[in-house]
């Protein structure tokens, strides 16, 4: 069967093509030939995001767009802000000032359209003082009467990795580092062969074993097609530092939800930059920094 599609589509077909036609095909079988249709020769026969031209962008976001009107009954906006030139993007998180609210963790995930079986792109580990060690934080620490004495709190999330594990080992390349420090993926590209998770030291990977339940009445419309777009069953996502929001000049959720001014965000290329600052004036460290994943994501007590 493949060489006979080979033939036909006068073009080489790739094993990651051919399994995806193939699922297709299988799917006529059972669902209505003009529904069938649509579906597979709209998302199935769709290009990397890289690959794509501007039609090609066009016709995939109205797809997502009527995808999205026909499940939630509401319009969204589907944006693709670019990469900044000369923008490199890091994080710094004053470990000192975070009170273990969590209030940074329902931000995320409200901003970013979670699947509450997913719950949040960040984790927030209650540690005891002394320690960076991650296998000795609590995750399910009682929210009362923070913060306790003799602890402090660790928020943990993507680290955006210059080195990065998880784009590596990606066998079809439906993620990588874009120019200004973020890794993203191409939902539509992604196989859901769970590789990425399993390289990611940080555990800053989820994936979706189900058709993620989003409530209308909390879902943001503003969307990105490569950040908070929602996703579909059997494929990775992650944070990525709100790309829909940093690249237009806002701060992620998380740091304005944060109700200690604990998290700092900007351009670490920008010498002036209050993380380019900190990173200058201040003893930061990473977690897990004997792996060589070079984290863009920085720890510091004030």
């Amino acid at each position: 069967m493949e060489k006979v599609l080979e033939k036909s589509l006068n073009q080489k077909v790739k094993r990651r093509s051919f399994l995806k036609v193939f699922a297709a095909a299988a799917a006529t079988s059972v669902v209505p030939v003009k529904e069938a249709t649509a579906f597979s020769f709209s998302k199935y026969f769709q290009k990397h995001y890289k690959e794509m031209t501007e039609a090609d962008k066009k016709k995939v976001f109205a797809r997502i767009t009527k995808e999205a009107k026909e499940k939630y009954n509401t319009s969204i906006n589907i944006s693709e802000p670019q990469a900044i030139t000369g923008v490199k993007y890091a994080y710094c998180l004053n470990l000192k000032a975070c009170n273990g609210s969590r209030m940074c963790v329902t931000a995320c995930a409200e901003e970013n359209n979670i699947d509450p079986d997913i719950g949040s792109y960040i984790k927030v580990l209650e540690m005891p003082i002394g320690t960076s060690n991650t296998e000795r934080g609590d995750l399910f620490y009682d929210e009362h009467n923070l913060p306790k004495d003799g602890k402090y709190y660790l928020p943990t999330q993507c680290n955006q990795c210059d080195n990065a594990p998880c784009t590596k080992v990606c066998p079809v390349e439906a993620t990588w580092k874009e120019k200004d420090g973020l890794v993203v993926i191409d939902y539509d590209w992604c196989i859901g062969c769970r590789y990425c998770q399993a390289a990611c030291p940080y555990e800053a990977r989820h994936f979706n074993f189900k058709e993620p339940k989003i409530d209308k009445s909390k879902l943001n419309t503003q969307q990105s097609y490569l950040s908070n777009r929602v996703r579909s069953k059997g494929v990775m996502e992650k944070c990525t530092f709100c790309l829909h929001r940093s690249r237009e000049g806002q701060y992620p959720a998380c740091l304005e939800a944060c109700p200690t001014g604990a998290r700092k965000f900007g351009n670490i290329l920008d010498p002036k930059s209050e993380v380019a600052q900190i990173f200058k004036h201040k003893r930061v460290f990473v977690l897990k920094e004997e792996l060589n994943t070079m984290p863009q994501f920085f720890y510091y007590f004030d």
